[in-house]
């Protein structure tokens, strides 16, 4: 009889832990929203009111999810009959809750007041290339991170509980195998390149492209695209990003007028982030089943719009003329020249947004390595400079020629956003995979890119991806969209066939 009633009961409880998680992440969306103002549109002198916003709603969260009734609600669930989706749902709402039961309320104001703050140093002292002013609010945060990895599990590596915050369901030692491999494929193999003879036309896109056009052109790229402008807006920040939710999901990307590729691609790619936010099933916002599956999915996405469709011959096949029509100075350029262009790998390259999609993994394996010798007290917030340029010369054969162009490039560390930079990697990884198997599916692929027919591959990657939500664990995920294991395979066959051919290795 005890099993016949709480199979009887499970569906009520599971409706209010639905009703409860969904008013936590509303609190989450409101702050996200916020967050993205200050990054876009606040007022320079806003910081401290937002600060205490941000720590406030965040704090409001942590009481939500952790004070009410959702822990009662997870025992009550704990041998009900749950359908599949219910199922998982429960899984990942016990996952968040657990993690933040163990994590005191104070040290959740604390971190995400202290990530405000580092917000504007980080922005200043990129700015004013001076690393000792930002290194204060740096170790602050390595502080604070290790003191919450240390309440969610005490014997676990720390950065492997800090890793499982976006990337809750592939283990640290997987990661750390596929970015093996990618440094033990892409050294040589860039090596190579630069040894190589061959003769591309990287010199395509010399010249000055007024900014103003390159916006609207990257405008008119969106809605080729399908991006949908009732949902979303494009705006500029320092640092290109992706927020918001299946009702309303917003882009950012930068200009520069010397560099009107480097515009298109960061563009591409946020519309990847968008399109996959914006696939995500209507009805069930504010549940697992509504939200990303973690951050190497999502980086998937927008690393397969960037890299596999939008640095394609084909799409260029296609851009090529509305690039023309916007800058009439290009008049003349092959498709074959400003593909070239568009996937040269540089001899020099600091900064990892205006990396070439080979040396881009490096510039990731660097900040990793340096964020494990961080959390992991192998390494001095004051030697991250010098480390840092050491591997830098070690991995790509530079150093770079300031701090602005080395270790404070990217705003993650003053987000306090340890753990999340091998997900850019994975990411690749995965996208090579799926666009495989999407190709596989779909007839004549890269025609349709050519004309413009991207509704078949975004259609595949709804239905294969977008659509689960928080469904399928990672490996689950992958397995479920290709049949195959998630391996770096699928990309190292790719990038050693294109650039093998690019460059005639």
């Amino acid at each position: 009889m005890a099993t016949d009633a709480s199979a009887v009961e499970a569906p009520e409880a599971y409706e209010e832990l639905v009703s409860e998680i969904e008013r936590v992440n509303a609190v989450d969306s409101a702050s996200e929203i916020l967050s993205w103002d200050q990054q876009v549109m606040m007022p320079e002198g806003g910081t401290p009111a937002r600060s205490k916003q941000l720590s406030t709603l965040s704090s409001l969260s942590h009481e939500l999810l952790v004070d009410g009734p959702v822990g009662d609600l997870l025992d009550d669930l704990d041998e009900a009959s749950l359908t599949d989706e219910q199922q998982a749902v429960v899984r990942e709402v016990r996952r968040q809750y657990i993690r933040a039961e163990r994590v005191p309320r104070e040290l959740v104001e604390e971190i995400s007041e202290a990530t405000s703050e580092a917000l504007g140093a980080w922005e200043s002292a990129r700015e004013n290339d001076d690393f000792e002013e930002f290194a204060p609010h740096l170790e602050r945060l390595v502080d604070l991170k290790r003191q919450y990895a240390e309440h969610i599990d005490p014997d676990a590596d720390p950065y492997a509980v800090l890793f499982a915050d976006y990337e809750p369901w592939l283990p640290l030692s997987q990661a750390e195998s596929i970015l093996d491999e990618l440094r033990e494929t892409l050294v040589p193999l860039i090596e190579e390149i630069r040894a190589s003879d061959a003769d591309l036309a990287v010199d395509a896109f010399e010249g000055t492209y007024d900014t103003d056009t390159q916006e609207e052109l990257s405008r008119e790229v969106l809605e080729l695209l399908n991006y949908d402008f009732s949902r979303g807006r494009l705006d500029v920040s320092t640092h290109p990003f992706t927020s918001g939710n299946q009702f309303d999901c917003r882009v950012t990307t930068r200009f520069d007028e010397n560099d009107p590729i480097g515009a298109l691609t960061s563009t591409i790619h946020e519309f990847g982030h968008a399109y996959y936010t914006l696939g995500l099933p209507d009805e069930a916002f504010g549940s697992p089943l509504g939200d990303h599956r973690n951050l190497s999915v999502h980086e998937s996405q927008s690393r397969l719009w960037e890299n596999h469709v939008g640095r394609s011959e084909a799409f260029w096949e296609l851009l090529l003329p509305k690039f023309t029509e916007a800058f009439p100075e290009a008049e003349g350029l092959s498709t074959r020249d400003a593909y070239d262009a568009a996937n040269q790998v540089y001899d020099e390259n600091f900064i990892r947004v205006e990396a070439d999609e080979l040396t881009y993994h490096l510039h990731i394996i660097v900040r990793f390595e340096i964020e494990r010798e961080l959390i992991g007290g192998e390494l001095a917030v004051d030697e991250v400079p010098q480390r840092w340029n050491e591997l830098y010369e070690e991995y790509l054969g530079i150093t770079p020629p300031s701090d602005a162009m080395g270790c404070l490039q990217d705003i993650h560390w003053s987000h306090g956003s340890f753990g999340y930079f091998p997900t850019y990697s994975l990411g690749s990884v995965m996208a090579a995979q799926l666009y495989d198997a999407a190709s596989d599916e779909i007839d004549d692929l890269e025609s349709k890119i050519e004309t413009g027919e991207f509704e078949p591959l975004g259609e595949w990657l709804r239905e294969h991806i977008h659509q689960h939500g928080q469904r399928y664990k990672t490996n689950e995920l992958v397995v479920e969209a290709t049949g195959e294991e998630f391996t770096a395979a699928a990309f190292v066959d790719y990038v050693t066939d294109k650039y093998g051919e690019l460059y005639d290795l």
